[in-house]
């Protein structure tokens, strides 16, 4: 019988070299040297039969299509995936939060918003996925840098249901030079209603009353956005 040469698979975390582990990388080169998936085996810290952390890792990502996927995913369909169980869907999500929280909470390190398309990619990949319309203000210093996205309503985004003055009520609090206001359509179009333009209208109004700047409108479809300024809708 011929003698089989093929290379042992690979399941466990300690089949591995201590150089190619990730919580060793980590330790010796730092958390920027690894990859998504090694940063995911760390949190993981065991695997499956057949699959090490690593693996695990690099299935997540797969299926969800990396980090930001991770992110939007719904708690359950995280504990569909084999080898996730309550413990390891918090860690993973918990952390991922962590890391966005960390963006907003120095100000050396906040985003700062310099056109449409600066505010679309922190708001799309979390707003797209969305099942129901979410209406969010995201509220900005004298630098245009980003103070907090505040999330104010969840349902029907129209004229008759929206309250302007809510709108406002925690850039005013927290002192906020200006606002972007977006919102999404579950339908995946991101194409502005005429009564998206009637709200666009009164946040406009207001704003200039209690002298705080709407720089923009965003709507949040399905892989798109449209910037209500760009298009001058709602905006004179």
């Amino acid at each position: 019988m011929a003698e089989n040469n093929a290379p042992r698979p690979t399941y466990r975390i300690t089949d591995l070299h201590d150089d190619e582990r990730p919580r060793e990388r980590l330790q010796n080169l730092g958390p920027q040297a690894l990859s998504n998936a090694e940063l995911i085996a760390i949190l993981l810290r065991v695997g499956v039969p057949g699959e090490n952390a690593v693996q695990v890792g690099q299935r997540l990502l797969h299926k969800f299509g990396g980090i930001a996927g991770i992110h939007r995913a719904p708690f359950d369909e995280l504990l569909h995936q084999h080898g996730i169980g309550e413990a390891k869907a918090a860690q993973i999500k918990a952390a991922i939060e962590l890391g966005r929280r960390l963006t907003l909470e120095s100000p050396e390190e906040r985003p700062a918003i310099n056109s449409p398309a600066d505010a679309a990619v922190l708001l799309q990949y979390e707003m797209q996925a969305l099942e129901q319309e979410h209406l969010r203000v995201m509220l900005l210093d004298r630098r245009n840098r980003v103070m907090e996205i505040v999330d104010l309503y969840r349902g029907s985004v129209s004229s008759s249901q929206i309250r302007v003055g809510e709108i406002f009520r925690e850039a005013v609090r927290k002192n906020a030079s200006a606002i972007i206001v977006a919102h999404n359509h579950p339908s995946g179009d991101p194409t502005p209603s005429p009564d998206d333009v009637a709200v666009t209208r009164a946040i406009l109004q207001a704003g200039k009353l209690l002298d705080v700047d709407v720089l923009d409108h965003l709507v949040i479809g399905q892989g798109r956005w449209v910037s209500l300024k760009e298009r001058g809708l709602g905006f004179s």
